[in-house]
């Protein structure tokens, strides 16, 4: 939940530097960001996909769409793994981080014809293609770059992933890839080999987010496999390559567990190879795209308490409503996804009893709330802070002007220091686009 680098005692610290000593340095509301914990994170993945894959090892992606800034895309830079961009946006950021383009692979359901054709034009490693208009796009971007440009096809394996519905992404209702089960999968791989300006390297399949019990990902995984077999029987060749996607679960609540990364890819390794061997083919090289499971938890919300009020219920009964100086446009999910999230008293310890308390945002909307129930010291006063953990996956990537509200900044800190690698927006910022 929290990063492995934050301590509670008099007041919440993070790498030994107190909250109160962030807060007024950056300012509130802040996404503080723990460095390390991000590289120790990415670099688990990465070990633990080496360790069960071996020689079959293929790439970790890190999913981009979780929050990427330049500097966090310098540290995967550094760290050696790859990074998974779906729009030009994104593309950009880490191209500006430094980014080799092998190592970038191109997502997304509806690309634009620029954002393809910059894709080719840089030499990104792979596209992984969505739609029968997209194989026709890219390989008319291949042709005129003149590159074989290696391909993916996003593939919906059929599975109900258990997960909430809006971050479900492989069942058969969704915008997302070919359908295996209708026969969208094999139409599109013949219209893939009819173009010489493509090499299909694999399939690629994500499952949802957020997602804790492996048998999904296991489901997935097999489903593809036997479409392997099918395409070596057919085409007398082996594709070889798989990205199994990511969605790993983890902890917001006390008492949650996140994915442990070793023990999530020695399992996925069993089944993988459990089924090429009874389908007699090569184990491919598998690729995984966690976000979440990276910087979801190196990342918190610091926010100041602006107001106090207590509202009495239908029944009688009392709620105490805890105003913060931001809410929904920098935490979305509660609102998309009913998400739910923590928070402690993070400028000093308090031993008062704790009472029903709802905390809310400043946004004129009734549904701004960052935590609808949770048990709060009955002390807590306006100039108090608050901290929200695991804030890192969606946040800042997800925050919004709603009530032009400017986004706050993402401070990172290592070793004793803190730095701020994305600024504040300013109402200079929300007026520059205005005509």
């Amino acid at each position: 939940m929290w990063s492995s680098h934050v301590k509670t005692g008099a007041e919440l610290t993070i790498s030994s530097i107190p909250a109160t000593a962030l807060a007024k340095e950056f300012g509130t509301p802040a996404f503080i960001m723990d460095e390390a914990d991000f590289r120790e994170r990415a670099s688990a993945w990465n070990t633990a996909l080496a360790y069960a894959f071996g020689s079959n090892t293929g790439t970790v992606y890190y999913a981009a769409k979780a929050f990427i800034c330049v500097e966090v895309a310098r540290w995967i830079k550094d760290i050696g793994i790859g990074i998974d961009v779906c729009t030009g946006g994104e593309l950009a950021v880490a191209l500006k981080g430094g980014i080799d383009p092998a190592k970038i692979e191109v997502h997304g359901n509806n690309k634009s014809l620029a954002e393809i054709e910059k894709a080719v034009s840089v030499g990104v490693g792979t596209i992984v293609i969505d739609s029968l208009y997209e194989i026709e796009r890219v390989a008319a971007a291949a042709t005129k770059h003149g590159v074989v440009q290696k391909v993916l096809l996003r593939l919906t394996p059929g599975i109900e992933a258990h997960t909430h519905e809006s971050i479900a992404t492989a069942h058969e209702d969704v915008k997302f890839g070919f359908s295996i089960a209708s026969g969208a999968a094999w139409s599109a791989i013949a219209q893939v080999r009819t173009h010489a300006s493509l090499e299909l390297r694999g399939f690629h399949a994500h499952i949802g987010s957020q997602i804790f019990e492996n048998d999904s990902f296991e489901i997935s995984a097999q489903r593809l496999i036997e479409l392997l077999a099918k395409y070596r029987d057919e085409y007398s060749t082996e594709l070889p390559e798989l990205d199994l996607g990511g969605g790993y679960g983890i902890a917001y609540l006390p008492g949650e567990n996140s994915l442990d990364p070793a023990s999530t890819m020695k399992d996925l390794a069993k089944v993988v190879t459990a089924q090429c061997a009874a389908h007699k083919l090569a184990i491919p090289r598998i690729s995984i795209e966690p976000g979440r499971a990276i910087v979801g938890p190196t990342m918190f919300t610091l926010y100041e308490v602006g107001t106090v009020k207590d509202v009495t219920l239908e029944n009688g009964a009392i709620r105490r409503y805890v105003s913060v100086d931001g809410g929904m446009s920098d935490n979305l999910r509660p609102a998309l996804y009913d998400a739910q999230y923590f928070a402690a008293l993070a400028n000093r310890t308090s031993s008062a009893p704790k009472v029903s308390s709802r905390i809310v945002g400043k946004h004129c909307e009734t549904g701004d709330i960052v935590i609808r129930e949770i048990d709060l010291e009955n002390d807590i006063v306006p100039g108090d802070l608050l901290a929200t953990p695991a804030t890192g996956a969606y946040g800042r990537s997800m925050a919004t002007n709603y009530n032009h509200v400017p986004r706050p900044p993402v401070v990172a800190v290592k070793d004793g220091k803190a730095r701020v690698i994305l600024r504040r927006e300013t109402e200079a910022d929300l007026l520059g686009l205005d005509i």
